[in-house]
This record gives structure tokens, C-alpha cells and sequence, in this order.
């Protein structure tokens, strides 16, 4: 223990040197940039999408570890596969500030707010180029500026889960008669307007139930990403897509609750914004490269054949074209009246940025995919 009279010394001592550096013209440390500087984060990021080899769980742990290096002492806890909440009950948890991160499907929050089936559907966006365009659209800013008012929840950006996505199943699913009389694991709501529609059972559930609901018979098939079918790809051997948005289209979104992140000091969000950013667009290229090199490596041409086969453009005309507006329609049946001239104005938009950009015009197309080879695991 300190002897008063040494404590009283150390004092003097201390206060000795601050009047000595005020006279040389030291300047004292401001206070609010003090307050303000970069600090550690520790936050929980939940997605209902399986861990890597999935490119979005390599994305997902790209940022993991970029956050480590970008904010000294910060960590990142991930959740995969519904592993800490459903969609819903994460959408929630970020809205009341329970969550801080989370990569979500945006129709399976519809139960949390309808809006958010306002930019799902299929046959909408059929090209790469439009789906990497989506955030152009009026109806996607719509969307944004609602969650971060309304909702407390603040987008980054959008988080592509495949260029390829598609169904699989134990057996080829080619034409809308091949669904008759399925149960078919869907990508959300939405979805199971057209499944119905070719007769299909539409079951909802989490990505980390799918492998045992495979194997015991509940469900017969799934819609999901080329990533995905890559989990299931024993269960489920046969793997059908027509590229983007021609199965099934529904966009993930990577977003913060504004409860937590606007507490944040500035130069924090700064920091943490960049890691984001970055992680999405490594994500584009890890999608885009997983969908080439597993093509790549189970690619098929014979469709009673297993391994992936990509349907042609007649076979995918028969695939939309037997939709007719069902998914459009059920949207509008479960949503405010509000939402309807939105739903025609992103099947309008959507449609445009199809033609504007038609397959292998995009950047993404292009990609060199040698850079993340050793990152990609095609199992």
C-alpha cells in the first residue's frame, strides 16, 4: 500500500510534468475526439444460409476475420443456418435491439412486416447483370428508407446467394408437371405461389433442417442456391437452375439494427461500414465463382442424369411462363393495399434491367476465378 507522503509526492510529481509540457506548448488531448476514437465491437451475426463451403458463409467468415484486423479487438460471433434466430425472430431482435447484424432472406421477414414481399418473385430479374443492378431500382430505395424509419433497421447492401439458383431434389425437376404432387422445401412465401400453382406441397423451413427432412421423406426437394444444393448434394443429387430468378428470386439483404449501430462512435461506423461493404462485394465474386467451378465440376448435359443441369432458354420460358401473375397476385392478397402499385413498378424495373443487361455483359461474368480458388471447396 501506498505511504500517504509517497502518494502526495507522485502527485506533485504528475502535476510537475503537466505544467512543464503547458509551458513547452504541449496541447492537451481533446477530449470528444478521446470519446470518439475507433473502438473494439463484439457483435452477433446471424444468417439462415449453412457455414462455408457456401459462399455466402466464406463471405461471412471473410468478414469475421477482416473485422479483427480493421478494429483491433473487435469480434464478430457467427450464426448459420437459423442456428440463433429464424428470419423472423431476427428481423424482430434487430428491430428492438437484441441483435446487432444479420443476413436475411427479405420475404421471410413478410411475417414481421408484409412489406418486405414488395421485391421477391421469379422471372423478374433473369440475368446476372439485373440482379447485381437491383439497388437501382426506386423500388429497392423505397424498401431501404421504410426499414431504416419504420423499422430501425439500417441496409447496407444486397448479398447475392447464387447466379444459379435453382431446385434440388432425388430426382430431375425439368417442367412445372415434374412438381405435381411434391413436397418441396421453398425459399419463402412468395415461392409457394408458383409451387402451388404446378401442384407442388410448399414447406417452409430453416436450411439446417433441410438434410434430415431430405432423408426422412418430409420434403422431396428444396429450392435453394447452387451453394446450398452443395450441402445437400447426397440427399439431393439431381440440381435443376435456369440462372437467375427463374425457379425462385428472392433477395437477401445485409443490414444492422439502428439501435445498436447509431451508438456507435463515427469513426467506428466508418471502419465497420468498410469491412461491410467490402465483405459484399467479395461475396458477388465468391457467388459468382462457386457457380461457375461447381458447374465446373458436376455439370451435366444429359437431364436424367445426376449433377447440375442448366435448363434452356425454351425450357425456362415453360418454367416462368406457367407462373403467370400467381406470385404477383399473392403478394398483393397479403399486403396493404399500399404495396400493390410497388410490386408492378419492381416486376416493371426488374424486367427493364433484364434487357439492359443481358447475360455475360456483367463485371461478374468476367471474374477471374483462380484469385479465390484456394478459398472454394467444391465437395
Amino acid at each position: 500500500m501506498m505511504r500517504p507522503t509517497t502518494r502526495r509526492l507522485s502527485t506533485k510529481a504528475a502535476a510537475g510534468a503537466l505544467v512543464a509540457a503547458l509551458a513547452a506548448g504541449a496541447a492537451l488531448p481533446d477530449r470528444d475526439a478521446v470519446a470518439q476514437a475507433i473502438k473494439p465491437v463484439v457483435l452477433r451475426f446471424a444468417a439462415d444460409f449453412p457455414p462455408a463451403p457456401h459462399p455466402a458463409g466464406l463471405a461471412m467468415n471473410h468478414f469475421r476475420d477482416r473485422l479483427a484486423q480493421a478494429i483491433p479487438g473487435s469480434e464478430a460471433r457467427l450464426y448459420f443456418a437459423g442456428a440463433l434466430y429464424t428470419i423472423p425472430e431476427a428481423f424482430e431482435a434487430m428491430r428492438q435491439g437484441n441483435l446487432e447484424m444479420t443476413w436475411l432472406q427479405m420475404g421471410k421477414a413478410a411475417p414481421v412486416d408484409p412489406w418486405m414481399m414488395t421485391m421477391v418473385g421469379p422471372g423478374i430479374l433473369t440475368t446476372v447483370g439485373a440482379v447485381d443492378n437491383v439497388e437501382s431500382t426506386k423500388t429497392y430505395q423505397m424498401l431501404v428508407d421504410r426499414l431504416q424509419k419504420n423499422q430501425q433497421i439500417r441496409v447496407f447492401g444486397t448479398g447475392h446467394m447464387s447466379f444459379g439458383m435453382g431446385v434440388g431434389g432425388k430426382k430431375r425437376y425439368l417442367t412445372p408437371a415434374d412438381f405435381s404432387g411434391q413436397k418441396i422445401r421453398s425459399m419463402g412465401p412468395v415461392e409457394n405461389a408458383s409451387l402451388e400453382v404446378w401442384k407442388a406441397s410448399p414447406v417452409v423451413m430453416a436450411f439446417g433442417e433441410v438434410p434430415t427432412a431430405l432423408q426422412s421423406g418430409v420434403i422431396d426437394a428444396l429450392q435453394t442456391s447452387i451453394g446450398g444444393w452443395l450441402a445437400v448434394r447426397q440427399q439431393a443429387p439431381f440440381y435443376t437452375t435456369g440462372g437467375a430468378g427463374a425457379f425462385t428470386a428472392d433477395y437477401y439483404i445485409v443490414s444492422a439494427s439502428r439501435r445498436w449501430w447509431d451508438r456507435l462512435p463515427k469513426p467506428t461506423q466508418e471502419a465497420l461500414g468498410k469491412v461491410i461493404m467490402e465483405t459484399i462485394q467479395v461475396q458477388k465474386e465468391l457467388n459468382w465463382c462457386v457457380d461457375k467451378m461447381t458447374y465446373d465440376k458436376y455439370g451435366t448435359k444429359d437431364p436424367s442424369k445426376p449433377g447440375v443441369y442448366w435448363l434452356n432458354p425454351q425450357e425456362v420460358s415453360a418454367i416462368t411462363g406457367s407462373m403467370g401473375d400467381a406470385p404477383a397476385r399473392y403478394i398483393k392478397s397479403k399486403t396493404p393495399a399500399a404495396v400493390s402499385p410497388w410490386v408492378d413498378t419492381f416486376i416493371k424495373e426488374g424486367r427493364e434491367l433484364s434487357q439492359k443487361h443481358p447475360v455475360g455483359s456483367s463485371w461478374i461474368e468476367k471474374i477471374d476465378c483462380s484469385k479465390h480458388a484456394s478459398k472454394i471447396i467444391i465437395r
